[in-house]
């Protein structure tokens, strides 16, 4: 039996919640207020401007609470891996009985040992040209398919497939699985990405992780990873961590998106969207179809216009060749009547001297006369025969003059007609 059963000296017996508030006391007399320093980790700002972190070194941690008042009286942003000096009162958290720092202010004392390692790493890629936005590039809108990188266990995966099946369900996806935290996961995601990169059809990869401290992302800080996210022949979207984290993945990759979901939206058009640039792209072609179907018509009108219809034509040309009719006819009237003329010219020089003329001079002259009226044309179409002409009114005297089909003329004795080449020999 212990000593103090045996003296009658039992230990208290406290409640839960009266212990807690005990040691809360004995801290805040013996401690508070309190200075201590350390570096940021697993930094978050809650959605009513509280701000819950770890402070931590090489040998321990301390879970600290920052409310809002104290946080809007800060001049900088805290992130994780940050050194910092803190003031605050030291306690415990009684619903669940954890230690707690009440943070009251908090200055920075210089970089810590993760976040200079970053810095001194972002330094150098940069230097070497790795993060430069000439060298990355351009992500498909429409790929044949999509790779993924991340863990299999990980609400990461679940997101990006659920956004994917959401938004281009008609897009194949090939994961490979890959460690995302610890030691190993470095070369893992490594040959992840190498793996994908030569499989023939992947067009973009999506390299997701969800959020967490700057330890549990250090893994997407590997130098030997950056590298192969550069020389990835595929390009690659980084989605890891929420919209506040930065990894050299983020400054390698292609393109960097804020979350794995938003990896997921960029990294293709969504089918509904496709369908309705289709449909808008469908309309206009059809309005150009159209249009383009009016203005020809309308030309076809005016060129039907300046044309005019086969049988106006065929008419204007029917009444040209009438008129050449009459002209033709008016002609041979003339020339008759001026043969006329000279006979009766003749005939009365003849009527005067016929007296003084011999018997054989008169007969002489009447038969020049008879000639020269049988020379008339007006006689020789009353005998049956034609004036044959062209339509230029050119007067056709051979048969090599015409060709088959050819339209010709006909004048005769009182009128013409219009004649067609139905075939054509020689005699």
């Amino acid at each position: 039996m212990p000593a103090q059963e045996s003296l009658g000296l039992m230990p208290r017996v406290w409640a839960v919640g009266a212990l807690c508030l005990a040691v809360a006391e004995v801290l805040d007399s013996r401690f508070n207020p309190v200075a201590v320093r350390g570096e940021i980790s697993g930094f978050t700002l809650a959605a009513s401007g509280h701000c819950y972190f770890t402070l931590k070194d090489e040998r321990g941690q301390l879970r600290c609470a920052m409310f809002k008042r104290a946080a809007q009286m800060l001049d900088f942003r805290p992130v994780d891996g940050e050194l910092v000096e803190i003031r605050g009162r030291l306690g415990v958290y009684q619903p669940r009985g954890e230690l707690q720092l009440v943070v009251e202010n908090m200055r920075r004392a210089g970089q810590g040992a993760w976040f200079e390692q970053f810095l001194k790493l972002k330094a150098k890629l940069e230097a070497e040209g790795l993060f430069d936005a000439e060298r990355k590039r351009p992500v498909k809108t429409m790929p044949r398919g999509i790779g993924v990188v991340t863990s299999l266990g990980a609400a990461a995966l679940h997101d990006v497939a659920t956004a994917l099946q959401r938004r281009v369900p008609h897009i194949p996806v090939v994961l490979a699985p890959s460690l995302v935290q610890g030691p190993d996961a470095p070369a893992n995601l490594a040959q992840a990405l190498q793996q994908l990169g030569q499989q023939p059809g992947i067009d973009v990869i999506l390299l997701v992780r969800g959020g967490g401290s700057m330890e549990d992302l250090w893994a997407f800080n590997d130098e030997n990873l950056a590298r192969v996210i550069v020389s990835s022949p595929v390009p690659i979207i980084s989605g890891v961590g929420h919209e506040t984290d930065f990894t050299m993945a983020d400054f390698c990759a292609d393109l960097r998106a804020p979350t794995p979901t938003a990896a997921a939206e960029m990294c293709a058009l969504p089918q509904a969207e496709l369908m309705a640039h289709l449909q808008m792209w469908g309309g206009a072609m059809q309005t150009l179809s159209h249009r383009q179907l009016d203005t020809q018509a309308q030309r076809l009108d005016r060129v039907q216009a300046r044309l005019g219809r086969p049988s106006e034509v065929l008419s204007a040309e029917k009444i040209r060749l009438l008129r050449f009719q009459q002209s033709l006819s008016q002609a041979v009237r003339m020339r008759s009547q001026g043969c006329h003329n000279v006979l009766a010219t003749l005939a009365s020089g003849l009527s005067r001297g016929a007296l003084q003329t011999p018997v054989t001079a008169r007969e002489r002259l009447q038969r020049a006369a008879l000639r020269l009226e049988l020379l008339d044309p007006q006689l020789v179409l009353q005998r049956g025969f034609a004036w044959l002409s062209d339509l230029d009114g050119q007067a056709v005297t051979s048969v090599a003059q015409t060709s088959q089909g050819q339209a010709l003329q006909a004048t005769l004795a009182d009128g013409v007609v219009d004649l067609s080449v139905a075939a054509k020999r020689r005699i």
